[in-house]
């Protein structure tokens, strides 16, 4: 299985769950597990812990994903509790909107997002570490039509990057931030085209630190698609240019537009810039029907594939499920 993510995780445990008890091997490329959930740790600050790419999750359909009643029990999950508001165009906060994101059950992984993906490796006791990527060179080689259809419309989706400025405050910086009745916030329309942000965060740190995540609207990350944070792992692990300076002056306009809408100072914050080259996939997605190609016994899963929860972690509980419920009569 090639992917750490939530798709990739939750396909490990579901075979599990469906009692498969061969062996299975995760390859992943990133630092952990986790994918777009994943927690910005550092090796040099053992304290830092920042939920950058999706700070909770949420289920919109019935019944839940069954992975989640194992993870709930065993201490990986718990209920998102923070306050969560919108704001408009006029800097006036209000009752959270309909964001697709922020709607029906709220989850987080417990202590922290990876935590999701820890459980659910907890589930299935997969390991892994990668260093290849071995899909085109597999289409290739067993001329599977349906693996090269499956291919083929995968590479056609198209999606949305995103772009978030990371902010750690230091204590004393972070207490007007601590006074603010929401932890989660989330822009309206007409405040993303004004302010250029989408979505902030705020995450207490474990020293007393905080953490604020502040997420750049699709326009602004469409415009800057090309500027990677200088420590991302397209940067230190595919060999992608690293500009310095205009890292500096996208986390410099988004630092901007955080303190002009939220009126909040950022004095001596510590700075981190990420970027997701596909962080919203666009519909419709893969086609259930290709999710498995059963002549080259190679199968899909993920928020790309189409259904219930398409585009968010909901989705790739989903489909890692449906195709672990599939895959299991190859094995």
């Amino acid at each position: 299985m090639i992917g750490a993510g939530v798709s990739g995780c939750s396909l490990a445990a579901a075979l599990r769950r469906l009692g498969w008890g061969g062996s299975l091997t995760l390859l992943e490329i990133g630092r952990g597990p986790g994918g777009r959930s994943a927690t910005r740790r550092s090796r040099r600050d053992p304290a830092l812990a920042i939920n950058h790419g999706a700070p909770l999750f949420n289920i919109t359909a019935s019944p839940e994903p069954q992975l989640l009643e194992p993870l709930r029990r065993g201490g990986w999950l718990q209920p998102f509790a923070g306050a969560s508001h919108s704001l408009d165009a006029n800097g006036q906060l209000g009752p959270l909107g309909a964001d697709p994101f922020c709607s029906g059950q709220l989850w987080q992984g417990q202590p922290q997002m990876d935590d999701l993906c820890r459980g659910l490796l907890s589930l299935a006791a997969a390991s892994g570490g990668w260093d290849d990527i071995p899909l085109q060179r597999a289409a290739a080689l067993l001329e599977d039509p349906q693996l090269n259809r499956a291919a083929a419309a995968l590479a056609a989706i198209d999606s949305s990057p995103g772009c978030q400025l990371l902010l750690t405050l230091p204590e004393a910086t972070a207490q007007r931030w601590r006074l603010q009745p929401w932890r989660l916030l989330t822009f309206t329309g007409a405040a993303q085209q004004r302010w250029g942000l989408r979505r902030v965060s705020q995450q207490p740190q474990r020293d007393g630190r905080w953490a604020v995540v502040a997420e750049s609207s699709a326009d602004f990350a469409s415009r800057h698609r090309q500027v990677y944070g200088s420590r991302s792992s397209a940067a230190q692990l595919l060999g992608a240019p690293a500009d310095l300076e205009a890292e500096q002056q996208v986390m410099a306009a988004l630092e901007r537009a955080l303190q002009a809408a939220l009126g909040l100072t950022t004095t001596g914050a510590e700075r981190q810039l990420m970027r997701w080259g596909a962080a919203f996939p666009h519909p419709p997605g893969l086609d259930p029907a290709l999710a498995l190609c059963q002549a080259s016994r190679i199968g899909f899963c993920g928020d790309t594939i189409a259904g219930p929860g398409f585009g968010r972690v909901e989705g790739a509980l989903r489909s890692a499920e449906a195709l672990a419920t599939r895959l299991l009569p190859q094995l």
